[in-house]
């Protein structure tokens, strides 16, 4: 069943209609190749071509009977045609797999592009708004702890320059799943010639793969998918730091919030992260469907058929799902409120205790040992924190340090602008790649 959020034109994708026409698209373009070779009688071609149709119902009728779909599918056309003459060489010389897998990868070059263009989109949300934040001071957190100064926007370039490897990445693994495979019932041209495959592929926009069993082999489905769900992974990253950044002792970024929206049944001050939430469980769903991917790669000698029933659901699954979650993460990203002030407020609520390495570097290059000065500087940081003292404060009242650093370098090693004065040339490096 297709998800209820799937957009219509990726629901049609996999919808049962689109997946027929798709096999009547290599049946038509197997009978023209076939009969530009003198095998297939070119009348007989023309009129599979002209004629050759199909019902749905009428297909689930006689499947429900034979309990086998191409077989259900080729009859139903044959019925369309309804002249013997030319549909007897419908299907001619081909095995079920040869229609159906080179029918899939038709309909995955549809569910690409529809995927690329909402990692494009994605990627061009997140440059934007790394640009507007680009010198706007947020504190750096490692270990969910205070660090050192960042900027926002270099938060949301860290996205852009992953999305950007992520779409470099499926671009490989779209165009690797973009082949067509008509080499039989296991993969040997018992029937048909190579040649016979590359005019197919050719007719359908595909490219013969070089060498398969009965089925095309299921390691590039499975980097497909894993690719897809690497991006899913990304996408979780993005939305599990905007769900810290929304907590309420945080408060620096948070999802828009509308004027009717409500955020919880009982208490009406509730502003919750729902859509960050759900980004985050449904990767969760992308990265189980990469398992299954792996697992098909192992079958039986040149063909079973386990990996069939999985992939008629994972493919379709996964590709809504990252058609799904990039719209909602570009959304999230374009209408994500963003508090500067509280940033500020935060980076400047330790009383400059994330200025500590600075001052260690200022007071080794005064002539302190390291040693020394990271001793000194600790001391201070520690009782800072255990005594909620202003680190500040206490370091410019130490005549060890005032010894050696006046009140103006002092300042400055308290300056967040100074450790981020190369924010531009790293916006550079990662923007003109």
């Amino acid at each position: 069943m297709i998800p209820r959020y799937t957009r219509p034109e990726m629901a049609r994708i996999w919808s049962d209609q689109n997946k027929y026409r798709c096999w009547l698209r290599v049946e038509i373009a197997a009978s023209q190749a076939l009969a530009a070779d003198g095998i297939v009688p070119q009348s007989a071609a023309d009129t599979i071509a002209q004629k050759a149709n199909f019902t749905v119902p009428r297909i689930d009728q006689i499947e429900a009977e034979v309990r086998h779909d191409v077989i259900a599918f080729t009859t139903t056309v044959a019925e369309h045609i309804a002249d013997p003459d030319s549909s007897r060489w419908l299907h001619y010389g081909l095995t079920s797999t040869d229609v159906v897998d080179t029918a899939q990868a038709l309909m995955l070059v549809e569910a690409s592009a529809l995927i690329r263009a909402g990692i494009v989109r994605l990627a061009e949300v997140l440059k934007t708004r790394a640009l507007e934040f680009k010198h706007t001071p947020i504190v750096g957190r490692t270990h969910g702890v205070h660090a050192e100064p960042t900027t926002f926007g270099l938060k949301l370039l860290l996205w852009y320059s992953e999305i950007q490897r992520s779409l470099v990445r499926f671009d490989a693994a779209a165009e690797d799943l973009r082949v067509g495979k008509l080499s039989g019932a296991v993969g040997t041209f018992g029937h048909l010639k190579p040649e016979h495959e590359e005019a197919i592929c050719a007719k359908l926009g595909l490219k013969p793969v070089a060498v398969a069993t009965q089925v095309i082999q299921r390691d590039r489905h499975a980097a497909y998918i894993s690719v897809l769900a690497v991006l899913a992974s990304s996408l979780d990253k993005i939305a599990t730091e905007i769900r810290h950044l929304q907590r309420t002792e945080v408060r620096e970024a948070e999802e828009f919030f509308s004027e009717k929206q409500k955020g919880s049944s009982s208490m009406p001050h509730k502003r919750n992260p729902i859509t960050s939430e759900q980004i985050s469980g449904l990767a969760r769903v992308m990265r189980a469907n990469a398992q299954v991917a792996l697992e098909n790669v192992a079958l039986w000698h040149e063909r079973d058929i386990s990996h069939s029933s999985a992939e008629r659901v994972i493919l379709p699954d996964s590709t809504i799902l990252a058609d799904y979650l990039l719209a909602k993460t570009a959304t999230l990203i374009a209408k994500l409120l963003v508090y500067p002030a509280r940033m500020l407020k935060n980076l400047e609520s330790t009383g400059g205790l994330i200025f500590s390495g600075q001052l260690l570097l200022d007071l080794a290059e005064s002539g302190m040992s390291r040693e020394d000065a990271y001793r000194l500087v600790q001391s201070h940081a520690m009782n800072s924190w255990q005594n909620n003292l202003i680190f500040r404060d206490e370091v410019a009242k130490d005549p060890a340090i005032t010894a050696r650093l006046s009140p103006e370098k002092l300042a400055r090693a308290f300056d967040y602008r100074r450790q981020l004065a190369n924010v531009d040339a790293i916006f550079a490096r990662v923007l003109n790649a």
